[in-house]
């Protein structure tokens, strides 16, 4: 039985409408003056670039954008970021500004500016030495709470598999957060990245409770603690509530508020306990089709919830509460099968799928996704009921 927890988050948040004016002021605390800025195509047709080099260009500094970042980012593109980077005059700070691929990818060139070497010598935990180079994280979604959390994820080609390099020192130096960049992202868009932070929050609320990690050392993912269940489940009900706003009214600043400041909350929450079976599923998914992470994990959350409701029938009926469901009468577990019925709902109000084959997987999938799954140890371990391969086969079929 382990018998402490420790909790890490990201040294500065600065959060509201607005708030990318501040840029300036954080900037000037790390001396910089070379930066460089880490984004995508999709930000620079929305305009968005313009409006934070905007701000930028009030002050003396020298910019070098990168705008070519990929969803679901190859080892490659990692590598080719690192190499203009190097190009480039010294950099003083590093911004990593869009979705979550664009931040992890800036948070990869961050470590490999300070530390060298290849992507592949930092895969798995904690197998980076010390700090990596100033980091600002500004995202453009409100979904994978990339800007607080100690993870980058790539895909390894090599091995047909997203993996993830987990460390503390990867937590950008700032996340600034600011919810008038989300009001021009799509329905879908909004819907994928929403309904992965929603399955972070519930991951981490249900996780297995720290003393009963079964690892040995420090390990970054330690199972739910008070502070992340406090995080997580506020979290849960910030997100259920406006999500579906969010998806279908674009422009409203308080959905878009609200489920920005829930991505935030549900990334500091599953920094420190972790995710879970969701996720570990997602991983060979994601290297077998071409869905966004956020439509993947989604879509398994509600029959991994059902997996483990025989487990956690307590936390979850603390969700079906989170979800406004009216639980009077109901017993632990029927009130657990109404927070899965309720993610269904949600899933189908905001228009993402619900069953594995409308996103290209077929029954021939199956064992390679629940074999492939079982090796991630570090999430697999914080599952609340302990997953075998047969019975992943089966809550997997069950999805199809």
């Amino acid at each position: 039985m382990r018998q402490s927890w420790e909790f890490f988050s990201t040294e500065r948040v600065v959060f509201g409408p607005g708030a990318i004016h501040k840029l300036n002021s954080i900037l000037k605390r790390f001396n910089a003056k070379n930066v460089l800025l880490i984004t995508d195509q999709g930000i620079v047709k929305s305009g968005i670039l313009d409006r934070v080099l905007h701000v930028l260009n009030e002050s003396d500094y020298q910019v070098i954008v990168y705008d070519q970042a990929v969803p679901e980012p190859p080892v490659t593109s990692a590598l080719e970021c690192y190499e203009f980077a190097k190009r480039q005059p010294s950099t003083d700070a590093i911004i990593g500004l869009g979705g979550g691929s664009s931040i992890d990818l800036a948070k990869i060139v961050a470590l490999l500016t300070a530390h060298g070497g290849h992507p592949k010598d930092y895969f798995g935990e904690n197998a980076i030495p010390c700090p990596i180079a100033p980091l600002i994280a500004i995202p453009t979604t409100a979904g994978t709470g990339s800007e607080v959390t100690s993870i980058a994820v790539v895909t390894d080609t090599d091995t047909n598999m997203k993996v993830g390099i987990s460390n503390n020192y990867l937590r950008p130096a700032v996340a600034l957060l600011d919810p008038e960049l989300t009001l021009k992202l799509p329905p879908y868009v909004t819907a994928c990245s929403g309904i992965d932070a929603l399955a972070h929050a519930i991951e981490a609320y249900t996780a297995k409770n720290y003393k009963y990690i079964e690892a040995e050392g420090e390990i970054l993912f330690q199972g739910a603690n008070p502070v992340s269940d406090a995080l997580a489940l506020q979290a849960i009900e910030l997100i259920h509530q406006n999500l579906t706003i969010a998806v279908h009214q674009g422009s409203n600043l308080e959905a878009r508020s609200n489920m920005m400041l829930g991505s935030l909350l549900a990334g500091m929450a599953f920094s420190n306990a972790g995710t879970a079976a969701a996720h570990a599923l997602a991983y060979p998914i994601g290297g077998l089709v071409k869905s966004p992470h956020g439509e993947v994990t989604g879509l398994l959350l509600p029959y991994v919830m059902q997996y483990n409701a025989s487990v956690e029938a307590g936390k979850m009926s603390k969700i079906a509460k989170a979800f406004q469901v009216n639980t009077a009468g109901l017993s632990d577990a029927e009130a657990a099968q109404s927070a899965v019925n309720e993610v269904f709902k949600l899933l189908e109000q905001t228009g993402l799928p619900t069953k594995l084959s409308a996103i290209g997987i077929t029954k021939e999938h199956i064992p390679e996704i629940a074999e492939k799954a079982l090796t991630i140890e570090r999430i697999i371990r914080n599952n609340p009921r302990v997953p075998k391969l047969n019975s992943f086969m089966e809550m997997l079929y069950q999805a199809l």
